[in-house]
């Protein structure tokens, strides 16, 4: 027997190595879960079962098994590609068939039977995310995740329909507002459940030491005052202007293209219909026009394109002739926001302070006299960087190489502007993928925000989780507020978190839920945006052999909740996050829409795929091709 395909795949002499080599594969597997049976008898009983697979799916992947796959493959037999859940029920399962046909039998030894069989590995993972996540929706395994606007706290309307459209887990922001906002955002929550009869779970996420460029110097007082234009550039709005009493201001009633303060005295002038001329930043003649005139302020339209600045003066062209034309000048205006611009070769002085920043300096020649500079949000970071790593700013848009460092700053090399000039602006991220940065997981805010999430929240996100000791640093303070724990979520965005994932996943697991987020925005910027599919890849494999759920998340159908329109290559995105067992929503002003678009392409992906394996309901267009007829 045996003679039945053909070349290198033929013979008893094949079967017989393949045989061989799985059986290596096999008692590897077996021997690292007796070695780490210490490690194992930490974790929770919920997890028992899924950490000792998961040190199985980890030696079987210490191996190149592509080979191996396509001599299994010519054999008629799994090639081990679907094994996450149940790994060595599946080489157990094939090297029964192996020797069926080497005519043998084969019997395991008790103590080294497969403890999860193929039925309990999924099993397993829809009752750990069902513990962390809540009750699927009908119809959709997968959850919904949105993120909560500032405005949500004042909304009861907006969350009310985010629970309605499909949002099965509230997510808040712990980097934004502050708790009785959150307070707020919960207790509409609640109210929207109990009208609506639905579950919802609160998931908090805790800010992290987030490493951001320092402040920067403003820039000039200037108001551009712009009318709205067709394509051919005639005017199709003009700009309208709030003018208010610089002593007493009073904000714009609608929305202003600009507000400028000027004397109380000289407002009170004004009538509807009358002139207002000035000269402007650029020596350009210009005209106001009175429209309206209220009792805290008075409008006026511009139809060209004006610059302001403090001191511009007014003049007040009344209609009447017995009235005299007179002036003011426009008081305090705000200075704007100043911005870094950096081309390719720019140097860039990143400063171990938080003094106020500035763009690059030259001479009335444009001669350069110096380089931009900008400080960091976490300056003790720049002692663990070396000449020659990586340095990333504001996801990734903006490169550079570290040259020089120096007691007091690190001189940047720009080697990568997104577009030919790009602007830095101030409280922006800054990555160093290349460096060991020795960063807590848990800031001081982390800490204190704690004692409001353990009361409130079912689930607490670790951002920048990077160690087993960040884990464990968060189940120490948790500890501290009795049995009413929340479960931990693991955000993995950076390359040391992934790297470790692992051995933290096993620290989690301590706990009776746990869960993984890909937290794709840093992760991409980390690990390099070539390399990102191939990592979220390998957090989906990991994961599933830990039966954890993974929540995909960032930039999810973000053009659809900012624009109202998706974009083409988000729509698959938003298909593939079905792997997964959690899609997350960032906020936008079109984020119901978001939820309710979300909820359909999950609905109609899980009729064609569960995890890797694709699952063939009936197709449709099998049905499509015509008969032949003779």
């Amino acid at each position: 027997m045996g003679n039945t395909t053909d070349g290198a795949y033929s013979g008893n002499g094949h079967i017989d190595r393949v045989l061989k080599e799985l059986l290596a594969i096999r008692t590897d597997m077996v021997t690292e879960a007796a070695r780490s049976l210490a490690r194992l008898e930490k974790v929770h009983v919920n997890y028992r079962g899924s950490a000792r697979n998961l040190l199985h799916y980890l030696t079987l992947r210490r191996r190149d098994l592509r080979p191996l796959q396509l001599q299994l493959a010519a054999l008629g037999l799994s090639s081990l590609g679907r094994a996450e859940s149940h790994v060595l029920a599946t080489v157990d399962a094939v090297l029964e068939v192996l020797h069926c046909l080497r005519g043998c039998s084969w019997q395991v030894r008790s103590q080294e039977a497969a403890v999860v069989d193929f039925r309990h590995g999924d099993q397993l993972l829809s009752e750990h995310t069902e513990g962390l996540l809540g009750q699927a929706t009908p119809e959709r395994g997968v959850r919904i995740m949105v993120t909560m606007p500032a405005e949500a706290a004042n909304d009861y309307t907006l969350v009310h329909n985010l629970l309605q459209q499909g949002m099965d887990c509230m997510r808040i922001n712990c980097a934004h507002d502050d708790a009785p906002t959150w307070f707020r955002m919960i207790e509409h929550l609640r109210r929207a459940k109990h009208s609506l009869g639905r579950s919802c779970r609160i998931v908090m996420d805790l800010a992290g030491p987030k490493l951001r460029t320092g402040p920067i110097e403003p820039g000039q007082a200037v108001v551009r005052i712009r009318p709205r234009r067709d394509v051919y550039g005639r005017v199709i709005d003009p700009a309208r202007v709030w003018l208010t009493a610089e002593s007493s201001p009073s904000p714009p009633p609608l929305p202003a293209d600009a507000s400028l303060p000027v004397p109380a005295t000289w407002l009170t002038g004004l009538r509807s219909g009358e002139r207002v001329k000035l000269i402007d930043a650029r020596n350009s003649r210009r005209i106001f026009t009175v429209v309206n005139v209220t009792g805290n302020g008075c409008w006026v339209e511009a139809t060209k394109t004006t610059y302001v600045v403090p001191g511009t003066v007014l003049h007040h062209e009344p209609r009447l002739a017995n009235r005299k034309d007179c002036k003011a000048s426009v008081g305090k205006l705000p200075r704007r926001e100043n911005a870094i611009s950096l081309r390719e070769g720019d140097v860039l002085i990143l400063s171990r302070d938080l003094q106020t920043g500035h763009p690059e300096t030259y001479d009335s020649g444009g001669k350069d006299l110096a380089p931009a500079v900008i400080g960091c949000t976490i300056p003790e970071v720049l002692k663990n960087v070396r000449p020659g790593e990586s340095i990333w700013f504001d996801d990734g848009r903006i490169g550079g190489v570290i040259e020089k460092v120096e007691d007091t700053r690190v001189i940047v090399r720009i080697t990568y502007p997104r577009l030919r000039t790009e602007k830095l602006r101030a409280d922006k991220g800054i990555n160093l993928p290349d460096s060991d940065l020795h960063l807590s997981a848990m800031t001081s805010k982390d800490v204190a925000d704690l004692s409001f999430v353990a009361r409130h929240a079912d689930i607490v996100e670790l951002s920048f989780a990077n160690s087993v000791r960040d884990v464990e640093m968060l189940q120490e303070h948790l500890g501290r507020f009795g049995s009413r724990q929340p479960a931990i979520v693991l955000k993995i965005e950076t390359r040391r978190g992934f790297e470790n994932l692992p051995d933290m996943l096993l620290a989690a697991m301590r706990a009776p839920y746990c869960g993984v987020m890909i937290a794709r925005g840093d992760l991409a910027v980390e690990c390099g945006f070539e390399r990102l599919a191939e990592v979220q890849e390998e957090i989906l494999w990991i994961c599933e052999a830990a039966h954890v759920p993974v929540i995909w998340a960032t930039q999810v159908l973000e053009n659809l909740a900012k624009e109202g329109i998706p974009s083409r290559a988000e729509i698959t995105d938003a298909a593939m996050g079905h792997r997964a067992e959690c899609v997350m929503l960032n906020k936008g002003p079109y984020v119901v829409n978001a939820v309710c678009f979300l909820d359909g392409i999950l609905r109609r992906m899980q009729a064609h795929q569960a995890k890797k394996r694709a699952m063939l309901r009936e197709l449709r267009l099998a049905h499509t091709l015509p008969n032949e007829t003779l």
